[in-house]
């Protein structure tokens, strides 16, 4: 299925005519240089191909006839490679070095000879001359290649012809056909497009996937006796044919591709995540990919010294809105005109494993599919006041799984890969939040004190997709509904003593802050909060005692104050029962921080409202004042 759609997302790109997408048989490389040689074969020139746009210089991309895959063995590339192999020369300094790089020279010698003897193109018979006069450690090497020369990647330039490569030449060109056409072996029915065609040996390197080997690793491979089966061979265990195998390598490179406008691809945790669209038309897709890479990305960071800085502030609020409005649940249509519900979306998580790659997860869908399943996940974490001011990615939620250090920005890679990824399938699916994604958010509440709004709806989340799955609860429960912590807001009837431990926590945070104003350096959530939400019976009776110290100080100066606040603690109180209990489960203890988020909230809300009422009340008394002046 994977390879499958990867093989058509290949093909239609094609048809649109994608520049960046290498045609069968050749391949986007990194090029530092050229060789530009005369027609007698002799090097009079090297051209830096190097680009410069950066801060630094870096290769440039060039479309070459695709490489062979390599690991230990020598093996040639066409017109094109290394310089050991086009020169014989490398930075190795040591015996063992220098001899293989002798030989790699001597396959790259032999190799042309074998599909060039018979050319009588210009270009391709001073190749030949070339390496046949070509001496490592002759007068020429020491006048034209330099050390920061060694180990790049060259290209050859014939005098006199500025405008192309050799390998770009139409005699090159009919060459490699002929070399990809001769490409046999036993024929076998191919497993992607079920067309009669020899099976490719070793499947393309795919490169760009986080913490796998820089120069590519497999996708599929089978690399030892117990993966194969019936005596058969490599790739001939699932036969795939040379261009379904070409195509899909081709598309997911390009998906997994490094470059600033690439908005197809992101990092969770360990895990490279791609997606792309299946529409009628371009625009389509290109519509429904920039809503996905809203779902997973971070907001894209905007140079302010480019000129079009403005157009992409625009376009980032522009996606902004119709995230946000996705996230909401309102109709596609009303969103934007290109965003089709039958649009296929597919979602690919890949993850390194050695020399070869690991599918985390596989997803496909339709835009309506997913973007009911998004609005069902921003409905499971919603609270009042609200948690967020923009719909937080996932990129957003899983900085929140990890510690929050002071005066530290989190960092993804301090979150456990397996969790981000499981939090990643359950937004795209709908199915259960991962019951470690609660225990993880515990332990961050007890480690670091931050009790996030973002880390209590997720908290929320966990619980109320838990109680809907199990129960098949709507999404909108009445006041009747037994399940209490489906409530978005404070809900004082709710009976759950996690739920009301929380909220009392809350309650007594408050009175020791309305005693003792400013003048607290650590409130009891920085010294207590731990264990009071995991042993309350051994911490809530001292914090009792020592807010009724606290509340004889605020009866003294605020004494309404104190009244409510005491009004607050005899109702909870009185839910929880003649005493507390011992210790809190994980789930209650979720439910606890989102008792103390409701509790705290509320108190909040009340504090704005009385100092509303205070200024309004002096503003009505200076009014009067001037009007009898």
């Amino acid at each position: 299925m994977i390879l499958s759609a990867l093989n058509t997302y290949y093909d239609r790109l094609a048809e649109q005519g994608n520049t960046e997408l290498a045609p069968y048989g050749f391949s986007q490389e990194k090029i530092s240089y050229a060789l530009v040689i005369n027609p007698k074969g002799e090097l009079v020139d090297v051209v830096n191909l190097m680009d410069t746009s950066g801060k630094k210089p870096r290769p440039s991309v060039r479309l070459v006839p695709q490489p062979p895959k390599r690991a230990v063995n020598i093996a040639p590339c066409f017109l094109w490679d290394k310089t050991g192999y086009v020169l014989g020369v490398t930075a190795g300094e040591t015996e063992k070095e220098q001899e293989r790089t002798r030989k790699t020279h001597e396959a790259f010698k032999a190799y042309h000879h074998e599909w060039l003897s018979d050319a009588d193109d210009e270009g391709l018979v001073a190749l030949l001359a070339f390496l046949d006069q070509w001496l490592p450690e002759g007068e020429t090497r020491q006048k034209l290649i330099t050390e920061e020369m060694l180990d790049s990647n060259l290209v050859f330039q014939l005098e006199g012809d500025a405008q192309r490569f050799i390998h770009e030449r139409p005699a090159a060109k009919a060459i490699r056909a002929k070399q990809l056409a001769s490409a046999g072996g036993e024929e076998q029915m191919c497993l992607v497009t079920g067309d009669m065609s020899p099976a490719v040996a070793l499947h393309p390197s795919i490169k760009g996937v986080n913490g796998a080997q820089s120069s590519g690793a497999s996708l599929v491979s089978f690399n030892l006796d117990a993966f194969t089966s019936h005596h058969k061979k490599q790739g001939m265990n699932a036969p795939v044919s040379d261009k379904a195998a070409f195509a899909y390598g081709t598309a997911l490179n390009y998906l997994l591709r490094r470059s600033d406008d690439n908005r197809q691809r992101v990092n969770i945790g360990d895990t490279t995540v791609v997606f792309w669209a299946e529409a009628d038309t371009a625009q389509q897709a290109q519509a429904a990919e920039a809503m996905c890479s809203g779902i997973f990305s971070s907001p894209p960071v905007i140079d302010k010294k480019k000129s079009s800085a403005t157009a992409d502030e625009s376009e980032h609020r522009k996606l902004a809105s119709a995230f946000s409005q996705l996230a909401q649940g309102k109709p596609l249509q009303e969103i934007g005109a290109d965003l089709k519900p039958d649009t296929k979306i597919y979602v690919l998580g890949l993850a390194p494993n050695a020399a070869r790659l690991s599918v985390r997860f596989w997803e496909t869908s339709t835009l309506d599919q997913f973007s009911k399943r998004l609005a069902q996940h921003y409905q499971d974490m919603l609270m009042e006041p609200l948690p967020w001011k923009t719909e937080p990615s996932i990129w957003r939620l899983i900085n929140e799984i990890v510690t929050h250090r002071p005066g530290a920005k989190p960092k993804q890679d301090d979150a456990s890969p397996h969790l981000a990824g499981e939090l990643a399938r359950a937004i795209l699916t709908g199915q259960r939040y991962p019951h470690s994604l609660l225990a993880n958010l515990v332990m961050r509440f007890r480690a670091d004190g931050d009790i996030s709004s973002l880390r209590v709806a997720l908290c929320k989340a966990v619980l109320v997709r838990k109680e809907r799955l199990t129960h098949s609860t709507s999404i909108q429960p009445t006041k009747e509904s037994h399940h209490k912590e489906l409530f978005v807001s404070l809900d004082i009837e709710n009976q759950d003593p996690g739920y009301l431990l929380g909220r009392l926590f809350a309650v007594l945070e408050s009175v020791q802050r309305a005693s003792m104003g400013t003048l607290v350096n650590a409130t009891i959530r920085d010294r207590y909060y731990g264990a009071a939400s995991a042993t309350p019976a051994s911490v809530f009776p001292l914090l009792l005692r020592n807010a009724q110290n606290h509340l004889g100080k605020v009866r003294k100066n605020k004494p309404g104050l104190a009244i409510n606040l005491e009004k607050q603690l005899t109702e909870i109180i009185d839910k929880l029962g003649i005493s507390f209990a011992k210790s809190l489960g994980l789930e209650a203890q979720g439910r606890f921080a989102i008792g103390y988020y409701h509790q705290r909230s509320e108190l909040f809300k009340k504090h704005e409202k009385d100092n509303d009422q205070a200024d309004a009340t002096d503003t009505t008394s200076t009014n009067t004042t001037e009007g009898d002046a």
